[in-house]
């Protein structure tokens, strides 16, 4: 089935065939296989960015400038995915320049949250991922990091159930 032929929404195409609106898809939702499902999807929280909305607050009577740091900070929010799926682990960066990281549920040794005291006061964090053969790899700013913790050791206990 091809990517346009997945029903994605109420405003998107049902087939190749049927032309009409369409909505933009994530980077996780077209990297999805065969059978795959997400499980949970994260987000960066707004405490991530608060000093560029700070920064934009305070340069918008400035002939505007602080909406280019509001842009940047919506930009970054946006560009960000994190989803934990019936397969594995994905984290997409970026708008323009993307980076992203895949994990096999099966291949993740540990995830680590961090939180420091405002962490936890507006529940954000650092999740840290280390798979096998991979280096530890740092997620700052993550809305509610333990419940994608939760959610992603449900998955991966599901992953080895079917196994």
């Amino acid at each position: 089935m091809t990517g346009l032929a997945r029903l994605r929404g109420p405003n998107t195409l049902a087939s190749s065939s049927n032309p009409g609106p369409m909505t933009m898809s994530s980077y996780v939702e077209d990297a999805l296989v065969g059978g795959e499902r997400i499980i949970h999807q994260g987000r960066l929280s707004l405490w991530s960015v608060w000093h560029l909305l700070a920064l934009g607050l305070v340069l918008l009577p400035a002939v505007g400038i602080g909406l280019i740091f509001w842009a940047i900070a919506y930009v970054r929010i946006k560009s960000t995915e994190l989803a934990v799926t019936s397969k594995r682990l994905i984290v997409k960066h970026g708008f323009i320049r993307r980076s992203t990281m895949e994990i096999n549920l099966g291949k993740v040794e540990s995830i680590q949250v961090d939180q420091e005291v405002l962490g936890r006061m507006f529940n954000f964090g650092t999740l840290v991922i280390a798979g096998t053969g991979t280096s530890h790899a740092p997620i700052q700013g993550i809305a509610d990091p333990m419940a994608f913790r939760k959610a992603f050791i449900e998955a991966q206990d599901g992953a080895r159930n079917e196994a």
